[in-house]
């Protein structure tokens, strides 16, 4: 049976202090709580260690919200999977639609974070969309197609039942868009169904796909309630203990 998840992003927000907190108050607002869910958050870099620690005993898990794909070496500012992995965090973020538009990261280099994460016993959590012209001009199958398949078709089996996959219409992070419930399991069904295709019907029917984009507590009953919708990768919604509590207990 595959996981229901919800993930969430905080981007670069909070400061070390104002994560930690946020952090003790989602414990303490999960504690007593049966979350159908698995419960993640991804803060920053430099606070994964502490968050890691605050949440310690409770069923929250950590995430980094990206790794370098080399191990070790000359790559000043940059994070290896196994120091992820040193912090607590059992998840990364790869491939995340700001990593690709902001900072040029390309489904090769997704593939190579992709390898060196599950490498080093990670659990990716993989993004695939489109952006708002590719969804007018009718080329999104083909473009989340291609991130699907170049990013994390060459893995075999066993490696691709650590992936989660998060599908993120870029048209509608941040501005208030949020694709229809139909759209969404639209796009997640055609996900399963590559995967299916490649892997079998059982590998697909194991994977979690989240729906990344503007999910919020007053629309996440109904995007969860789609069969293929198996969560969410939650962005601004993350950043408020109630908010996040919302959208947890929407499953």
């Amino acid at each position: 049976m595959r996981k229901n998840i919800v993930a969430g992003n905080w981007k670069m927000n909070k400061t070390l202090q104002e994560g930690v907190a946020l952090a003790k108050e989602l414990k303490d607002a999960l504690s007593g709580v049966k979350a159908n869910c698995e419960v993640i958050v991804a803060p920053p870099f430099i606070h994964l260690a502490s968050v890691a620690d605050a949440v310690k005993g409770s069923v929250v898990k950590v995430a980094a919200q990206n790794c370098s794909d080399k191990e070790s070496g000359a790559y000043t500012g940059e994070v290896s999977p196994a120091m992820v992995v040193s912090t607590g965090a059992s998840y990364v973020i790869l491939g995340h639609s700001e990593r690709r538009s902001y900072y040029g990261e390309t489904n090769a280099v997704v593939k190579a974070k992709v390898d060196a994460a599950i490498g080093n016993g990670l659990n990716p959590i993989v993004c695939v969309g489109e952006v708002l012209e590719e969804r007018e001009n009718g080329k999104f199958f083909d473009v989340v197609s291609a991130q699907v398949k170049e990013s994390l078709f060459h893995l075999d089996a066993s490696a691709f039942g650590k992936v989660v996959i998060a599908y993120e219409p870029v048209w509608a992070i941040g501005t208030g868009k949020t694709a229809t419930a139909e759209q969404a399991q639209e796009m997640h069904a055609f996900i399963r169904n590559l995967i299916a295709e490649k892997y079998g019907s059982e590998v697909a029917e194991n994977t979690s796909i989240l729906y990344g984009g503007s999910c919020k507590p007053s629309n996440a009953k109904e995007l969860f309630a789609n069969k293929d919708v198996d969560g969410g990768l939650i962005g601004g919604a993350s950043l408020k203990a109630a908010d996040f509590m919302g959208i947890i207990t929407a499953f």
